[in-house]
């Protein structure tokens, strides 16, 4: 897939799956902008040198301005892909508003605030975009989010935000899509479960892979799609 050329945000992308993300991104010629709000985030990001990447400090996502900033200082945006989020677990009976909201900020205001940011950036572009959203298993399979339904239900509207806004923006050439992987392999998945069997787990470099595929101009007409990436599990 050729991206030479073509300016790419990654939210999230200093962490597991958006290094993974960021390193086939620039490999394809891409030029990625990768928000982070933590400095330990950028220090930890191995491509922090790298010639095409560009990292932009103390960016909250879930602030409507700091991400307008945040598109308005990137040129030609031709995809944007959101994988910033967060997890937590919490029998409804323990979880309290302040939680719930935060599991919703994190996960789906941050995703439709981008969104949305991303289309006004690609309506000035002759060539259209294409975004990427992360959902989850457990927004499909909604079973799957016992004991953490807060997540599973800010996922849940990832998943209803992507299929809706693929419709809206369809006919200005811009393909909205999203994955929704089981658990991935990573170093901070191992410590939280040292008891179970990794080699189910789907690997980042295969959830990268999917999401280069769709966040390329190589896809051409796949729009709406929840696209689950379960591996083994």
């Amino acid at each position: 897939m050729d991206y030479r050329d073509r300016h790419v945000v990654v939210t999230g992308g200093t962490g597991a799956l958006g290094s993974a993300v960021v390193t086939a991104l620039v490999e394809a010629g891409a030029i990625c902008h990768v928000p982070y709000i933590a400095a330990g985030e950028a220090e930890r990001f191995a491509l922090r040198a790298h010639p095409r990447v560009n990292l932009m400090g103390n960016v909250d996502l879930s602030d409507e301005a700091a991400v307008a900033r945040l598109y308005a200082a990137v040129p030609q945006l031709w995809a944007s892909i959101h994988l910033a989020g967060g997890f937590a677990m919490s029998p409804v009976a323990e979880t309290t508003r302040s939680d719930l909201m935060r599991q919703v900020d994190m996960n789906f205001v941050t995703a439709f605030l981008c969104c949305a940011a991303a289309v006004r950036a690609m309506s000035h572009n002759s060539g259209g975009g294409r975004i990427v959203n992360v959902a989850t298993r457990p927004a499909l399979e909604w079973r799957m989010g016992t004991g953490a339904a807060a997540y599973a239900a800010s996922k849940a509207a990832v998943a209803a935000l992507t299929v809706a806004l693929a419709e809206e923006v369809a006919k200005r050439d811009i393909l909205v899509n999203a994955i929704a992987p089981s658990i991935m392999d990573t170093p901070a998945n191992r410590k939280a479960m040292p008891k179970a069997d990794p080699t189910t787990w789907v690997k980042v470099e295969d959830v990268a892979a999917v999401i280069m595929f769709l966040a390329s101009p190589e896809n051409r007409a796949t729009r709406g799609a929840v696209v689950p990436i379960y591996g083994k599990s």
